[in-house]
């Protein structure tokens, strides 16, 4: 590129300037805008604080000769910023240039805005809408070395939040990016998949909708690949800056604390108490639970539409960022399923990584049974539960609010499961199996045996012997439960226990298992 002036710092303010706002082309860039379709710039800027972005790598371009004057940026643009006055790292993909297309420079310039951030310890948010790679840029072992993910980011171990926002169609690269991060957030009408239906036709012969392949609904409902999906860019920028307000800087330091609950928040909660049906066969929405346990308007559920019967998600309780997993008996009956096991481990992992305590609240009759649930690696994914729980480092809290069975009994972390406040409701079941399960199975042959007329008060006379084997009582008696609670005291009694732990010794990063946990 000639000079544009003899002035040196006149020619770097117009070359900037010509990049930054013709980017691959005026006439895109102006037909973007006027579809109503932001740019990478647009986005970056719309979820940054007002004037805080400072570019990197504003200069770079392909490798390639004759592309050097047509790739600005090579198809990536990134920097740094702050997002609510806190430093960040943030990148995405250009598509006026090559539909932001992946290749050796615009790769290697992701990479270092990567490895800064490491280094700078901040958050490292994505904007992703790519084609994949781009060819023939990547034809051969050395073009593809550089395209392939950084094993920086392989080998991260969570020590910065990383959130990726999926906002166009994104194959390859921002695809593998999305699916290292913390957070996902998925704007509907994108297309978030391993590699584009032109690619999967011409390989496999198969011809599907770009929405049935990667759509919101398939990755909120059915894969779990997000975190979130929304259904505007502004509600996308909206929850990135809200998922990263619970959240530290970096691994070694500590969440920033919110306002601290007013007087009336300790007060006993009636309303609370009386909200979860006393009939432990009656369904309620454990959603509106935990945001009536939680600081006002401080709930930020994760994956809401994914195994619904288990609820996950960050909120503050007396301004203390928590992470919370709890049974949702609307469905399933809150019963855990392989898919509720790989969402529980995927928030464990981000609170043991960036140390937010967590809370459990249990209702469970235990882990789902029947073929379907068997033939997707139920036991695998059980004890895969488990494993992660017996190797969180982060404390936690755990109420059993109505009833606790089986396995899932212990998934839902139990004291023996490291548990630093375990506490139960005075109705709450405890045991093995359902005392009604429990007595048709064991006693199927005896009830058969007893008249008809005197059957069903025989299986409620054993319904009940066992039944008092549940109570909560019984584990207190032998120090298995910290202590029966009035569910009324229930977020006076953990906001307690969280002011207790904001004084308890932090592990460094390298202590934490889960901070390297594979959540795929």
């Amino acid at each position: 590129m000639e000079r544009h002036d003899d002035d040196p710092v006149s020619d770097l303010t117009k070359r900037a300037a010509a990049i930054r706002t013709d980017m691959g082309g005026a006439e895109r860039v102006a037909r973007m805008r006027a579809d109503d379709k932001p740019t990478i710039r647009d986005h970056i800027d719309a979820v940054l604080d007002d004037g805080s972005f400072r570019e990197l790598g504003t200069f770079s371009r392909s490798l390639r000769p004759e592309d050097r004057d047509s790739t600005p940026g090579d198809g990536k643009i990134g920097g740094e910023g702050t997002i609510d006055g806190r430093p960040v790292a943030i990148a995405g993909d250009d598509i006026t240039v090559k539909r932001g297309s992946s290749s050796v420079v615009g790769s290697r310039k992701t990479h270092r805005l990567f490895e800064r951030a490491l280094e700078m310890g901040v958050p490292y948010v994505y904007f992703g809408e790519t084609g994949g790679g781009r060819i023939p840029d990547l034809i051969g072992s050395e073009g593809i070395s550089d395209a392939l993910p950084s094993p920086e980011i392989a080998r991260r171990r969570r020590e910065i939040p990383m959130a990726s926002v999926i906002v166009g169609q994104s194959f390859g690269g921002s695809s593998f990016q999305s699916a290292f991060s913390d957070f996902t957030v998925q704007v509907r009408g994108s297309v978030l998949a391993v590699t584009s239906p032109r690619v999967f036709e011409i390989a496999t012969g198969e011809i599907t909708d770009p929405q049935e392949l990667g759509g919101v609904d398939v990755h909120a409902r059915h894969t779990g690949q997000i975190d979130l999906g929304v259904e505007s860019h502004a509600e996308a920028y909206a929850a990135v800056r809200q998922w990263l307000s619970y959240l530290p800087a970096n691994a070694r330091e500590a969440a920033p604390r919110g306002e601290p609950m007013p007087a009336a928040r300790w007060e006993p909660d009636a309303e609370l108490a009386a909200f979860v049906p006393q009939r432990r066969r009656r369904g309620y929405d454990m959603r509106r639970f935990c945001s009536m346990l939680l600081d006002a308007d401080s709930f930020f559920e994760l994956q809401p539409r994914f195994a619904r019967n288990l609820v996950t998600g960050l909120g503050r309780l007396d301004g203390w960022p928590v992470g919370v997993i709890a049974n949702n008996p609307m469905f399933q009956a809150g019963a855990l399923t392989p898919d509720s096991c790989d969402k529980a481990i995927r928030l464990m992992c981000l609170c043991d990584a960036f140390n937010l305590p967590l809370i459990w609240l249990m209702d469970v009759p235990g882990f789902m049974v029947g073929r379907r649930v068997e033939h997707d690696r139920i036991l695998f994914k059980a004890i895969r539960m488990v494993e992660a729980l017996c190797n969180l480092s982060t404390p936690s809290l755990s109420v059993v609010i109505r009833k606790g069975f089986g396995l899932a009994y212990q998934a839902m972390n139990t004291s023996g499961m490291g548990a630093v406040g375990f506490y139960s409701w005075p109705g709450a079941e405890i045991g093995f199996m359902d005392p009604e399960v429990g007595v048709n199975v064991a006693y199927a042959n005896r009830l058969a045996q007893v008249e008809d007329e005197a059957r069903d008060d025989e299986r409620a006379e054993l319904i009940r012997e066992i039944g008092e084997a549940t109570s909560p009582y019984e584990a207190a008696g032998t120090m298995r439960i910290d202590e029966i609670i009035n569910p009324a005291d229930t977020r006076r009694v953990l906001a307690d226990d969280l002011g207790r732990l904001a004084g308890r010794r932090v592990p460094p990063p390298a202590e934490r298992p889960l901070s390297y946990w594979p959540t795929c």
